[in-house]
């Protein structure tokens, strides 16, 4: 059991809101802060209902969920970085291990970069590092053309492309975009065109401009990288990212049970084991 105090944090340009879950027992390691995006803290809900051994704290980001913006639009990675690092500042937890999934993954890569002694194990779960593939020039086309798509006719086109995208096998062929579009119903999303602009992954993440690690930086760091993948989906834009940064780190890339977002079960990935996932979490952080 664990006992959850939610905060608000100003940060230059936005409201953030926090969880930081304390278990009832005196905490048996070290806090791990677990980083989204453009996910929230509620994505996590099943994950950290199996850590209870420990301080955890979750976020939303600034434009996602209960977080929100106060000027200005889309944000850099640094910016996601120096936001979790305010957060890291208002807990005050001293020195913290990290899990990041898939963007989140790449913003916690950009906090150890900026501030290394914070951080003294990050497990980074399929960061989608298009700028590491083999394939990066046509993601980035790609990319544009989703962005494209949901500013000219929103969110069901453009989801569907960005659903068609990640479940792709293997690196993109030249020809990808002259494919033609999938039909927004055989996703069950919708057709129609309701005006919204502001969704956080369509809006926001994938308009951001691309990131490329510090390798050399996360080399020297005092913290431990160990960059994750998912058992499921082999040749997925993710999984090779998270594939491309072990490479370059010249480790082997732990193998978490589930698909890209295997800490949680749902109506479309029921066969994902949050407790098993949890598990493997604690394995790697106390290793």
């Amino acid at each position: 059991m664990t006992m959850t105090t939610t905060r608000t944090l100003d940060v230059p340009g936005a409201v953030l809101t926090y969880d930081v879950h304390e278990p009832e027992r005196p905490a048996q390691h070290l806090p791990l802060v677990i980083v989204g995006s453009p996910m929230g803290a509620s994505g996590f809900e099943q994950l950290v209902s199996h850590l209870d051994d420990r301080v955890v704290i979750t976020y939303d980001p600034r434009m996602a969920d209960r977080s929100h913006l106060t000027t200005g639009g889309v944000a850099t990675t640094e910016i996601h970085a120096d936001d979790i690092h305010r957060v890291w500042e208002a807990v005050g937890p001293g020195p913290v291990d990290v899990f990041g999934s898939s963007g989140g993954a790449t913003v916690a890569l950009c906090w150890v970069v900026s501030h290394p002694d914070q951080v003294r194990t990050l497990v980074a779960h399929e960061p989608p590092l298009a700028t590491l593939l083999e394939d990066a020039d046509i993601l980035a086309e790609v990319n544009a053309d989703i962005v494209s798509t949901y500013r000219d006719r929103g969110f069901g086109p453009a989801m569907a492309k960005f659903l068609r995208l990640v479940t792709q096998a293997g690196p993109l062929p030249a020809d990808y975009l002259e494919q033609p579009e999938p039909d927004p119903a055989q996703y069950g999303l919708p057709t129609g065109d309701d005006g919204s602009r502001a969704d956080p992954l369509l809006a926001h993440t994938m308009a951001a401009p691309p990131y490329t690690p510090d390798v050399a930086a996360l080399l020297g760091s005092p913290a431990r990288i160990v960059p994750a993948v998912g058992a499921e989906g082999e040749g997925t834009m993710a999984r090779r990212g998270g594939q491309a940064l072990a490479a370059r780190l010249g480790v082997e890339p732990v193998v978490f049970p589930g698909d890209h977002g295997g800490f949680a079960a749902n109506e479309w990935t029921p066969d994902n084991d949050p407790a098993a996932f949890a598990e493997k979490l604690r394995a790697v952080l106390e290793r």
